[in-house]
């Protein structure tokens, strides 16, 4: 069952902490959205569940119930203490403390060296992350750990994220985050959230995101990581037209232009996912 706000107060207090705004915590204190949460990510039993930011462990109690062996990443040192002495007899629970990022576009050492001996155990067992994201890291967590391998990532975020991570071509929100997610995931908001399903509760709505990773074809046999480089790199171009954010990102405009027969006028945003695909494929064309 859910935390409430009461419980998690008092759990925090025995702690000797309380809400730290610079983590971006904001815990859940509502019981249907934790098993929402949890239904999102599809948790069997033996699944590997990646949980960023577990806070006071409510979340951690309903993934555990289903099965779940839980790699727990929380950088409050202490939460961490609370969580390592809650979880201490529960074989199924392991607590890395620190960052889940290294650096904006590195994923902590420690956690890809546990989700490797994982996989090495359990070649079957599928890796995932189900967790409600401190929002401070979210958009270039959840970019890594698709480039990663992780296979389902379930997880709470502000609106305008995940406005951005299924934004279409063209829209407002569309960009290098929609563009990367959608090329690796099925990307799908299930569920937009208030404020008062948190403590404390934010300014703004949140969503409830699941992307299920597909690994396109197109993309199946590039260099994702390169390639997520070139659509940033593009896209901070984003208000000429393609034909000169293509050389002012320093590639052959009129060579991409030409392989892939698209129109140099429109502006980055214009164009599809599959088509920054074909651009990147384009552009890394070995010379005849």
């Amino acid at each position: 069952m859910a935390q409430t706000k009461r419980e998690i107060e008092a759990l925090l207090a025995a702690a000797g902490t309380q809400p730290k705004h610079r983590f971006g915590q904001n815990f859940m204190i509502d019981q249907n959205l934790v098993r929402l949460v949890a239904d999102a990510g599809e948790v069997a039993t033996g699944d590997w569940i990646i949980e960023v930011g577990p806070g006071t462990g409510t979340l951690t109690e309903e993934l555990i119930a289903r099965g779940g062996r839980i790699i727990a990443v929380e950088i409050d040192r202490d939460l961490a203490a609370a969580l390592r002495s809650r979880f201490a007899s529960v074989d199924a629970f392991q607590l890395i403390e620190g960052d889940a990022l290294e650096s904006k576009h590195r994923v902590n050492s420690k956690l890809l060296e546990v989700i490797e001996q994982a996989r090495q155990a359990d070649s079957a067992a599928r890796v995932k992350l189900v967790a409600n994201l401190p929002y401070n890291i979210a958009s270039p967590l959840v970019i890594e750990l698709l480039l990663a391998g992780v296979e389902l990532l379930a997880f709470t975020v502000q609106k305008e994220v995940a406005d951005r991570l299924r934004a279409r071509a063209a829209e407002e929100a569309y960009g290098p985050l929609s563009v990367v997610a959608q090329l690796l995931g099925d990307v799908q908001v299930v569920r937009t959230l208030p404020p008062q399903a948190f403590w404390p509760a934010p300014k703004i709505e949140s969503s409830l995101v699941k992307i299920v990773r597909t690994d396109h074809e197109s993309v199946a046999s590039i260099d994702r990581r390169a390639m997520g480089e070139f659509v940033h790199a593009v896209f901070s171009y984003r208000r000429k037209t393609l034909r000169k954010a293509l050389a002012e990102a320093g590639h052959d405009a009129a060579a991409i232009l030409g392989a892939t027969g698209l129109d140099g006028q429109q502006r980055p945003e214009q164009f599809t996912p599959l088509q920054f695909a074909a651009m990147f494929a384009a552009a890394n064309q070995p010379p005849i």
